[in-house]
């Protein structure tokens, strides 16, 4: 296992970290003792696991725009940190169709943003781009996408992080080759967890539904999704992001996602959730003829295996009970912090 104890006393800087994974990030980097600073819009959901966590008494937060370089950079010159985290994004493929702009320029500007006041800073040692699975051109291939695979996301979302993608890859060749500061991106499957309230992902759908005793509405049944737990990607970025701290030769892009077995399709995601949560709660395939969305997605972590000795630690039936069981203490109105705390440590082996 990782030691997380790296990161005691070290100055991190979050972007997006009012976010569902963001949340859980600063959750983890606060219990290892760095000293975190946040920057983000407001959450994005009501209910948020940021507000009803009470993430913001762990950290110092700046509620900014990643699209405002001027905020941003008054933020990271105060913060002076050495390792950053940029998580901040427009995150759903749907609300991508919706407002294409607005997703070009939070994901691809914000990029710029971020490592703009890297470029112009002599604190930061560690770089890490969070992007996603979906950053491939997508050909329906029954095997994993590896990291030098062509990069070209069909959707607005998903083109957006392709950019991102690209702009760090430029960013890093053009000002930080010979440079102190090592750069990585992550591209991460699909995560489930405690406290994801967003709209148009499948769990936080199956929990709405369940709490209002409804069938759970799957749009498309038969997709098949590298799902994972969401500490599994934080675990890797902590320990890319140390790594490379120590050694820039650890620096570069990297998949992160379940084993084979654990890619599924998302029915049979639902078909977990709901043996798990009980109460004789069912789900109906409603598909909705809704935009272009992909069939079959799977990512290749050898790079990931062979370079760390990685390999997930929860497969996909456990990570369905640690999302019933945290969703059922929140339901309950009992200490969410206090189940994050257990999880995070029995993820991390001190349970």
């Amino acid at each position: 296992m990782f030691d997380l104890s790296f990161y005691q006393g070290k100055k991190v800087f979050v972007t997006g970290h009012t976010g569902f994974k963001g949340s859980w990030l600063c959750k983890i980097l606060a219990n290892a003792g760095a000293e975190v600073t946040g920057y983000a819009l407001k959450p994005p959901t009501v209910p948020a696991l940021f507000d009803i966590a009470n993430i913001k008494s762990d950290i110092y937060s700046v509620i900014g725009d990643i699209r405002d370089y001027k905020a941003l950079k008054l933020a990271f010159d105060k913060a002076q940190p050495e390792i950053v985290f940029h998580l901040a994004a427009q995150p759903i493929v749907r609300d991508s169709y919706e407002t294409p702009a607005y997703t070009y320029e939070t994901n691809v500007m914000g990029t710029v943003n971020i490592l703009e006041c890297v470029r112009n800073s002599n604190c930061v040692k560690s770089f890490l781009n969070v992007t996603t699975d979906k950053v491939y051109l997508n050909r329906e291939w029954m095997w994993g996408y590896r990291e030098n695979d062509e990069l070209n996301g069909y959707d607005p979302y998903s083109n957006s992080k392709s950019c991102s993608e690209l702009v760090t890859d430029s960013y890093k060749k053009s000002f930080f080759e010979n440079d102190s500061v090592a750069i990585s991106t992550a591209r991460a499957g699909n995560v489930i967890g405690g406290g994801d309230f967003a709209n148009d992902r499948i769990i936080p759908d199956c929990i709405r539904a369940a709490i209002k005793q409804e069938d759970i509405v799957v749009r498309n049944p038969f997709s098949t999704r590298p799902y994972q737990h969401v500490l599994e990607p934080l675990y890797v970025y902590l320990m890319i992001a140390a790594a490379q701290h120590k050694d820039r030769k650890y620096a570069g892009c990297y998949n992160v996602g379940p084993d084979d077995a654990d890619c599924i399709e998302t029915g049979a995601l639902v078909d977990l959730f709901v043996n798990k949560w009980g109460e004789n709660i069912k789900w109906i395939d409603c598909y909705d003829g809704g935009p272009h969305e992909a069939n079959f997605l799977k990512l290749d972590c050898s790079k990931l295996k062979t370079t760390f000795g990685w390999h997930p630690h929860w497969n996909i039936n456990t990570a369905v009970e640690m999302v019933v069981e945290w969703s059922k203490c929140w339901i309950s109105g009992n200490n969410v912090r206090t189940c994050m705390d257990r999880e995070i440590n029995i993820f991390f082996g001190k349970e």
